[in-house]
Formats: C-alpha cells, structure tokens, sequence
C-alpha cells in the first residue's frame, strides 16, 4: 500500500483533506499520492510567511547560512535516494537525476558562501559641498514574502533555485512544485525541517494549478518567481503589474557551428555535444538544443555524424544506468511532440532519424530542411527533436539565431575569439557559449534570457538581488 506523502505547512507536516497521484512516466506505475492543503491551509501558510518576514530579515547571517550548509550536506548524503525518486516521479535517467541532485547540493553551498559575504557598500558623500560630514551606507533588505513556482523538469534543482537565495537573504517562501513532479520538493522540506529556520519562514504547497491565482495574486506574497511556459508566466506578470515578477521561461536554442570548426576532431565533438543536448533529459531542458545552424562549408559533414550520434543514443527504462534518453513527463507531451514532427514533415521537412512515438517515450529525431511556417520552427519543442539548418557566413547564423521570439542561450562552434566577442555583442541571448552546446549552466553564473524568455535572472547571488531592494543608511555630522 502506497503510504500518503504529507506536505509540509510553515516548516511542519501537515495533510489536507483530498490526495492526487504521482505516476512514473516510464510505465505508469503508482509513485505515491500526495495530500493536496485545504484553502484554510494555504491561508495558513501565507499568513505565517508574511508574520515571518521581519523575524527572517533579522536572523543573524550565520543562522541562514548554517542552514543552507545542512541542506548541502544532506542533500549529499541522500543523493541516490534522492536521484532514484526524481527517476520515479519525472522519468529522466537516472544518470542524469544524480547529476542534478549534484547541482542541487552546489546551488545551497554556493547559497550559504553568498549569505556570508552579502556586505552592501559603503560611499562617502563629501564629494559635493552639500554632503561634507556625511557618509553612506547601503545594505538590501528582502522585498517580502516569496512565492516561488516550479516546473517538472528539474524537480529538486529548480526548487532549489527559488529556495536557497531566498532563505540567503532572509525572505519566507512558499514553494509551490509542479503537480507532476512534487516528490523531490516534499523530500528538500525534511531537511529544511532539520534545520534551525525560524517557523513561517517556508513551505511546500503541492496545491492544485487552479489554485495558483488566488496565491499569485495574495498582496501578503510581494515578490514571484516562475519557472515554465512562456504563456503562463506572461499571464502572471500581466495580471500582478505592481508585483515584482521574475519569470524563467522557455527558448529555441540554436548551435552554431562555424567554417573555422572544420577539421574531423572538431566536427566530431560538436555533433556529439549536440546530439547529447538536444536528448538530456528527454529534450525537457529550456536550454537543450533545438536548432543546429551551421555553415555550408561544414554542413554536409556536420549532418552526417549528427545523424550518427543521434542514433547512438540509448533510449529506454530511465533506471537503467546505460539509458541516456528515458520518457517525456507524460504521454500528451509525448503525442504533441509527434504532431509538431509530422506537421514539420508534411510541409516538406526531412526526417533524418527517430520520429517515432512509443507511449511517453518519442525517439530523438533530426529534421532537415525546415521550412518556416512549421510550428517547430518557432516553438518551443521540450521534447528530444532538433532541426538542422545551412547558412552562407556568420552574418547569415547569427541573423538566424535571432529570428525567434526566444532568446535564452546560444552555442557558437568557434575557434576565432573576435567572433566570439562579435557573438556576445549581437546574439539576442542571455547566455553564449563558445566551443559547446547552448545547454550548459553553472549554477552561481546569471541564467535568463530575454524577450520571451523572461526577465530577471537566477544564480544563486542574482536571484538574491532580484528577492531584495537596497536601502541607504546616511550618516550625518561625521569627521571624515
């Protein structure tokens, strides 16, 4: 008998008074249910998250940064049972679950380290009459209460990017999991229950999306940050106008291989870094690759051995250690992943490999020839596709890349470091990569994008910039 997961209210378990089911991906099998908190219970939590934010502002920074140590530590400990339930609820392999329980454990160390050194800034103001015996100085203090909203595809790690900076600078959250996928969360709030965290000051809601309004909304949650659909996040941002919003969304990411990355060594590692990133994690990434846009001098060999170490991928039961490609979260994305390939076909694409749908499991697939009115020429996919394109110079690349309505990261296959500081200049991206997939973050660098995919940035110390405000202290009458 699958035992009730309870969730956990101002730091406490606690039940509700319905259940929903948690299904593995892979075969549908029960996971566990989750008890879903009443509205008295979400009131609850919000009323002490907001009670807690003067307490929490105060704490003393070695009582937050201690805790988020302990969240390392025992993430750490935990990492195979932890990777294993990720498996369970998400359906990626386990390979790569135990990989993000490792960036989990970074994003806390790194929280605990910034929550040391977060000093402000000082400035002397006598360099203007007016200001002679004055001095300044200038310390951020939390917004308020956090409501952070995370997605399915990176269930602990993305939790933890809403979690860490906000307990780092002293801010009362309330977490609010993706319904597919809350397991990893409620398994980060028996730690965070190990801790000495003043009460109020967190909480894991598994509540139902239609929920989601009424706390979007709650004037006592002044601060959001939303990781997911691009239409979604919009719909937030749009309806709370004086809230401050940060909203991680999705992208098209493009790789882009040069004419200077030419020789078999280099061709050959950039068709495997594709082919591994446009699969990772079912394709389920914002930054895995979607289009490879490369130039007519490298293209016809660039394919082929793309095609080849696409093929190479080994798809199949995601517990197994030799999986690298397991099931989409569940089989409507699997099947909608499916009508965006054949819609792509039909107007005249070429299928170079995969394309075939098996339940919640879609082959990974290469299409050539694109042609520009196919919704995957646009879209996002979130699933393990990537469509290959031929260019005449870097110009033409470039002006690629940025023929989209995303622009979340891009990898440029280059040895030539003017172009790569020309890449950084016009790309209209967040993030670029020289000599590697567009798929790669580091959790303490920035991470965001720009036009529809999103504002704000995350990294440990800029999400902790974005959940605060600065405030200047200025002293008077000194002899300085």
């Amino acid at each position: 008998m699958t035992t009730t997961q309870q969730f956990w209210l101002a730091g406490r378990r606690a039940s509700g008074e319905t259940e929903f089911e948690v299904r593995h991906p892979h075969d549908g099998s029960l996971v566990a249910e989750v008890s879903v908190p009443t509205d008295a219970q979400v009131e609850e939590a919000v009323a002490a998250a907001a009670a807690a934010v003067p307490v929490f502002a105060a704490t003393p920074a070695h009582v937050r940064a201690t805790a988020l140590d302990h969240v390392a530590k025992r993430l750490a400990e935990r990492t195979e049972e932890i990777a294993r339930l990720i498996t369970a609820e998400n359906g990626k392999p386990i390979k790569w679950a135990r990989g993000e329980v490792g960036r989990a454990v970074s994003v806390f160390r790194w929280a605990a380290e910034e929550a040391r050194r977060t000093n402000g800034e000082t400035m002397r103001l006598d360099t203007d009459p007016g200001g002679v015996g004055r001095f300044a100085v200038v310390r951020r203090f939390p917004r308020g209460a956090v409501l952070g909203i995370a997605p399915f595809n990176f269930p602990l790690n993305l939790v933890a990017h809403k979690v860490a900076p906000a307990i780092a600078v002293g801010a009362p959250i309330i977490l609010k999991p993706a319904p597919a996928t809350p397991l990893s969360a409620l398994v980060l709030g028996e730690i965070l229950a190990e801790t000495d965290l003043p009460a109020g000051s967190w909480s894991v809601l598994p509540v139902e999306n239609a929920k989601m309004p009424a706390l979007v909304q709650d004037k006592r949650l002044p601060v959001i940050s939303f990781t997911g659909s691009d239409k979604v996040g919009y719909q937030i941002m749009d309806s709370v106008p004086r809230k401050h919003v940060t909203l991680e969304l999705g992208g098209n990411a493009a790789a882009v291989v040069l004419a200077d990355w030419s020789s078999e060594a280099d061709l050959d590692w950039a068709a495997s870094r594709i082919a591994l990133f446009a699969n990772y994690q079912g394709g389920q990434s914002c930054i895995s690759v979607q289009r490879v846009i490369a130039d007519a001098s490298v293209y016809d060999r660039l394919v082929e051995k793309v095609v080849a170490k696409v093929q190479e991928q080994v798809t199949g039961d995601p517990s197994d250690e030799a999986t690298d490609v397991g099931p989409l979260v569940d089989e409507n994305a699997a099947r909608r992943v499916e009508s965006w390939v054949e819609d792509a076909v039909a107007k005249g694409a070429r299928l170079l490999a995969g394309g075939k749908r098996d339940g919640a499991a879609y082959a990974p697939t290469v299409l050539a020839e694109l042609p520009a009115d196919a919704i995957l020429a646009k879209a996002e996919v979130f699933g393990p596709v990537l469509s290959l394109h031929k260019v005449a110079s870097t110009e033409e690349a470039f002006a690629a890349v940025n023929d989209s309505d995303f622009g979340l990261q891009a990898g440029v296959f280059t040895h030539d470091v003017q172009t790569a500081f020309r890449a950084h200049r016009e790309l209209e991206v967040g993030g670029v990569v020289i000599g590697d997939a567009p798929s790669y973050r580091a959790d303490q660098m920035p991470y965001g994008g720009v036009k529809d995919s999103g504002v704000g940035r995350e990294g440990v110390r800029y999400a902790m910039e974005d959940f605060t405000f600065e405030k200047v202290l200025v002293l008077t009458g000194l002899d300085l």
